[in-house]
Parts: structure tokens; C-alpha cells; sequence
């Protein structure tokens, strides 16, 4: 009877997320070999490589009830790890190895995901016809040695670093900061802005039809703003550089209101359409009954859609206290004796609006 001997493993040295190791099965008397009935399959020693136990398996006769596959020798790699969840690609290369070294080895190459939630052995059927096997230097003093290396490749996940956010706009806040490189200088009111004309242009449509235009003036290092507050202006050009509003906790509820309104009709000034949307956002969550007429005729004349709905759902929802504050506001005042009529359409549209509400209410009440 023959016996199966199997020679150590050998690991390679592991390089960066490489996992490599080879094994060597002899099988003696291969003629006598039990394995040699049909479909017998004769199995290695386990082995481990990148953390995982592996079994070689032969078969001989192939399988024996296909007659193509019947004249050839079969050989697989099977994943025998117990975990439950183990699941690996590797790349696997069986090689018939002549002792002698009179002949190159007879070599198949294969890559595989392997894994216990699907197929856990792959290889092939006709990896050398019988035939010419026995008649091989392969097969000597009836003596057959099979080597496996296996190369596991770990999941590309494990080790490439996840790219840290983009810092973009904290260097272009920096370059606005340091002045470094500024080409043009805005004087608003007493105080001057130096800055750059080429991301200027890039954030704003009028800025670049001002700096870049068919139209613009020959000297355009310094240009004058005389309808804005500098504070408005070092606000607009920190947004430009960085994309977001420049921190206001030291200003009051009022004064923070004021500044983000002067804001959006900047941002409506330049075609800043994201810088408008964020304004009109603002004044939206910062609406109260002293202010919601003004703020409600801001809307209007900037056309400022939402923050008119929210204007009029707003008083809408007012209490006796609450219409009476905002009755004795200097904005609604101001629009009584300005433009009566305007008063008396806000007054329709809320008043419909609470109706609306009302019955919505009552139908629900009387439904249940």
C-alpha cells in the first residue's frame, strides 16, 4: 500500500500587504495509493498561509464519471479554516516537481476568491493527462512530489490611508490673510481690501466681468465701493476666499441680522447665488414680531421667495400679544403710512393663511 508523506511549508518573506508560502506533498508509491480507485482524492497535511490553514488535493483517476476527465489528473487548493466568516483572495501555483532536475516543472496558475460563504476549493481537472504522467520523469521510483505556493494578496482596504479632508480654503483663507500676491485694492468707504483679481473672477460672474470684461477701465489696482459698510465687504471677500461666513458671536441678535441682510443683497449684487441662499436661510430662523414687517419688505424688494413665505407663516401664527408687538414696530408703522395697500395685502394673505390652518384643524377633529 503507498503511503503520502508531506514536507514542511515554506514562507517567503512577506513584503507590504503580501502574505506568501509554499508547501510540498509527496505522495509514495503513488501506484499503490488507495486514491487511485475511482474518484479517490488523496489529501496533504493542512498548512498556513496569511493566517488561513489550505489542504493540497489530488486525484488521480479525475472524475470518474465523466470519461474526458477520467484520463487526467486532478489537482485543487481547498481553504479549511475554521473560521466562519473567512473569506480571502489568493493566487495559487501547483507545480509537478522532477527530484532530478532533468525537466522544468509542469506548472497551472490560478487566482480565487476563496471563502466559507461560497466555494472554499478551486484547481483543475485536467492538470496533466495520466498517460504522459506515468510515462514522466514527474513520476520516479514510483514517487510523486506536487508543490503549492500560495500568494495572498490582503484587501486593499487594509492599507491605503483614507485622504484627509481638503484644505483648500483654509490656504486661500491664509492668502487673503497674509496679502501675499495681491494685485488689487478695494477702498470701501476709509478702508482699503487688497486682494486677488483672479479668484475674485473665479467666484463671481460680475467680478470677472468687472476685472476681465471687454468693458472693464485700464487701471483697475484700485477700485472704490462707496454703497457698502467695510464690515459687509470684509465679510463678503472672507466668504470668496473660504466658502463660508466669518465667525459673528461677538455681534447681538440685531446687529447679526443687519450684517447678514447687507450680506445677501451684496451676494445679490455679485451673482453669489450659494451666499445669497445661506443670508436668506439666516433670516429666516431669525425672525420675530418686531421685526417680520421689515424683514417681510426686504424680501420683497430682493426677491427673496422663502424668506417671504416664512415672513408671512410667521404672523400667521402670531398670538394677540405677539400681533400687538409687531403693530407697534417701527417697520409696520412705517409701511402703514408708506403704502397702506401693501399693509392690507398682508394682512388678506395671513389672514387666509390662519384660515386655512383652522379648517385643516377642524377637519381633523371632526374626522376622528
Amino acid at each position: 500500500m503507498g503511503s503520502t508523506n508531506t514536507a514542511a511549508t515554506r514562507h517567503a518573506a512577506n513584503t507590504v500587504g503580501v502574505q506568501q508560502g509554499s508547501h510540498v506533498f509527496e505522495i509514495a508509491g503513488y501506484s499503490l495509493h488507495p486514491s487511485l480507485l475511482y474518484g479517490g482524492c488523496a489529501t496533504s497535511a493542512g498548512f498556513s498561509v496569511g493566517g488561513y490553514d489550505w489542504q493540497i488535493q489530488v486525484y488521480p483517476w479525475g472524475v470518474c464519471d465523466l470519461d474526458y476527465y477520467r484520463d487526467y489528473m486532478g489537482v485543487f487548493l481547498d481553504l479549511c479554516s475554521d473560521h466562519k466568516d473567512a473569506r480571502v483572495t489568493a493566487s495559487f501555483k501547483f507545480s509537478l516537481v522532477d527530484v532530478t532536475g532533468s525537466s522544468p516543472p509542469h506548472t497551472m496558475t490560478m487566482t480565487n476568491e476563496f471563502g466559507s460563504g461560497g466555494n472554499s476549493c478551486y484547481g483543475n481537472w485536467v492538470f496533466k493527462k495520466r498517460s504522459e504522467l506515468e510515462a514522466s520523469p514527474y513520476l520516479l521510483d514510483d514517487r510523486l512530489t506536487i508543490e503549492c505556493v500560495v500568494t495572498i494578496v490582503e484587501d486593499e482596504k487594509s492599507f491605503v490611508q483614507e485622504a484627509p479632508p481638503s484644505d483648500i480654503t483654509d490656504h486661500l483663507g491664509k492668502l487673503l490673510q497674509g496679502k501675499e500676491g495681491t494685485d488689487v485694492i478695494f477702498k470701501v468707504q476709509e478702508e482699503a481690501f487688497p486682494a486677488h483679481k483672479l479668484v475674485l473672477a473665479l467666484r463671481s460672474p460680475v467680478f470677472k466681468a468687472e476685472l476681465y470684461g471687454a468693458m472693464r477701465e485700464k487701471d483697475m489696482s484700485r477700485i472704490a465701493i462707496n454703497d457698502m459698510q467695510p464690515v459687509v465687504f470684509e465679510a463678503l471677500l472672507h466668504f470668496i476666499y473660504t466658502d463660508s461666513l466669518p465667525a459673528m458671536d461677538d455681534l447681538g441678535r440685531d446687529d447679526y441680522r443687519d450684517i447678514v441682510g447687507h450680506l445677501l443683497v451684496a451676494a445679490d449684487r455679485y451673482a453669489m447665488d450659494r451666499l445669497k441662499i445661506i443670508c436668506e436661510n439666516i433670516l429666516c430662523k431669525n425672525i420675530d414680531a418686531k421685526t417680520v414687517v421689515t424683514t417681510l419688505a426686504f424680501a420683497d424688494w430682493h426677491h427673496c421667495g422663502r424668506l417671504n413665505d416664512a415672513c408671512i407663516r410667521f404672523i400667521a401664527t402670531l398670538d394677540t400679544r405677539g400681533m400687538d408687538d409687531m403693530m407697534t414696530s417701527q417697520g409696520y408703522v412705517k409701511l402703514k403710512a408708506t403704502c397702506p395697500l401693501a399693509l392690507v395685502e398682508l394682512l388678506e394673505k395671513t389672514s387666509r393663511l390662519a384660515k386655512s390652518k383652522s379648517s385643516i384643524h377642524i377637519g381633523s377633529l371632526v374626522h376622528t
